[in-house]
C-alpha cells in the first residue's frame, strides 16, 4: 500500500506545490478547459501539480493515458490521450514514448503492458481495482466452456490478462454487439458482466448469449424506478445510459452507449437536458464543451477510478514506482485476445 505520508514528504522536497494564483493564471489555457466544473480557488491548488506533471512528462518521454472517468483536473489538465477502453486500448498500440501513465484502473495499465510488452506502464495507485474485473477468474472461463463446448468465449476487457489470456476475443462497450455477432458459433459465451450480456443479446438476436454473472459496482446501483421517477420529477431531460446498467435501466433510456458513445450522443443531439447514467465524471468532463446542455441528475461514483489523483500522477513518475508487469506467458495468451478485438473492430468499421 503507498505510504501516502512519506510520499508527500519526498514531493515537498523537490516540487513547490504550495497553491498558487500566479501558476493557475500562467496554465489559463488549461483552466479553461474545465472553467465551469472547477472553481478558481481548487485550480489554484492544483495547478503546481499540473505544471510539475507536465513537466516530468517530458523528461520521462511519457504519455498519459486517461479513462472517460478520470476527474476534470486530469482528463483536460494532464491527459495525453482520453477515451473509453477501446480507445486507450488502440492508441497504446501507437504510442511512441517510453514510459505509459495510465490513468485508469488495474485492468486497463496490464492492458496497456499487455499491448507494449517493452515499454513501462505505471499506474499511480495499484489499489485502483475493479469490481468487475475481479469477479472472474481464468477458472470461471474454464468453468463456462465445460457447460457450453464449442462455445467462443467473449470476454470484456475489464478482467485481468489472466482471464483475457483463457478467452478467444475481447470486447468493450463499444463493440460488444458487433464482435458477437461476427462469431461462427450460434452459442457465445459473454463474460463477466451480464448485464452487457443481455443488453447485447437484445442487438443480436439470431446469437444464444450465455454469459457469467458479474456487474459492474457503479452501473447496477441504477434502477429502472429512479429513471421514471426522475423523468416525472423533470420532464423532457434526455436520459443516457451505459451498457452496463440492468437491461430494465437501459429499456427506459433514451440512448444507450459506451463511454465514447455517450459523448459522441450528447455532441451530436445537443440535449437542453441530459443526465448520464453512468460514473459521475463522465458529465463534468465534457461539460465546458456544451454550454447549452444542462447535465441533471444523480450519479454514482466509482471508487477505485478516483483513487487516480493528480498527486499519486506526479509521485508515478517522480518515482518511477507502480510498474505493472505481466507474465510474458499469459500476456502473450492475453495480447491474442486483445488484437484480435482491435483488428476485428477496425476491420468492421471500413
Amino acid at each position: 500500500m503507498l505510504d501516502e505520508t512519506a510520499m508527500r514528504a519526498e514531493l515537498a522536497d523537490h516540487y513547490d506545490l504550495t497553491p498558487s494564483l500566479s501558476c493557475a493564471e500562467e496554465l489559463a489555457d488549461v483552466y479553461a478547459k474545465m472553467d465551469r466544473v472547477i472553481s478558481p480557488p481548487d485550480w489554484a491548488i492544483y495547478a503546481p501539480y499540473v505544471k510539475a506533471i507536465l513537466a516530468l512528462k517530458k523528461q520521462r518521454n511519457a504519455v498519459i493515458l486517461a479513462h472517460n472517468y478520470m476527474t476534470p483536473e486530469i482528463y483536460h489538465g494532464i491527459a495525453d490521450v482520453v477515451g473509453d477502453s477501446l480507445q486507450l486500448a488502440i492508441k497504446a498500440t501507437e504510442v511512441e514514448a517510453d514510459v505509459i501513465v495510465q490513468c485508469g484502473v488495474h485492468f486497463m495499465a496490464e492492458t496497456s503492458k499487455i499491448l507494449n510488452p517493452s515499454k513501462t506502464v505505471l499506474i499511480p495507485d495499484m489499489d485502483a481495482g475493479c469490481s468487475l474485473a475481479e469477479s472472474i477468474t481464468a477458472d470461471g472461463i474454464a468453468e463456462m466452456r465445460a457447460k457450453y463446448p464449442g462455445a467462443p468465449v467473449v470476454t470484456y476487457v475489464n478482467t485481468t490478462a489472466e482471464v483475457k489470456a483463457a478467452s478467444d476475443i475481447c470486447c468493450t462497450s463499444s463493440n460488444a454487439a458487433q464482435i458477437v455477432a461476427a462469431q461462427d458459433s450460434d452459442t457465445v459465451i459473454m463474460t463477466p458482466d451480464q448485464y452487457l450480456a443481455q443488453n447485447v443479446a437484445k442487438q443480436v438476436p439470431n446469437k444464444r448469449i450465455v454469459w457469467w454473472a458479474g456487474s459492474c459496482i457503479v452501473h447496477e446501483q441504477y434502477t429502472a424506478k429512479d429513471l421514471r421517477d426522475y423523468r416525472a420529477w423533470n420532464p423532457g431531460t434526455r436520459i443516457i445510459a451505459h451498457p452496463e446498467c440492468p437491461p430494465d435501466v437501459i429499456a427506459e433510456a433514451d440512448f444507450s452507449g459506451s463511454t465514447s458513445g455517450i459523448i459522441d450522443y450528447v455532441h451530436r443531439e445537443r440535449p437542453e437536458k441530459a443526465m448520464l447514467v453512468t460514473e459521475c465524471s463522465m458529465a463534468s468532463n465534457i461539460s465546458d464543451e456544451l454550454p447549452d446542455v444542462d447535465f441533471v441528475g444523480p450519479c454514482n461514483m466509482c471508487p477505485y477510478m478516483k483513487k487516480i489523483t493528480l498527486e499519486k500522477v506526479l509521485w508515478s513518475l517522480h518515482s518511477m514506482q507502480g510498474a505493472v508487469e505481466v507474465d510474458p506467458e499469459i500476456a502473450a495468451r492475453a495480447r491474442v485476445s486483445v488484437e484480435r478485438m482491435i483488428d476485428l473492430s477496425r476491420r468492421l468499421v471500413v
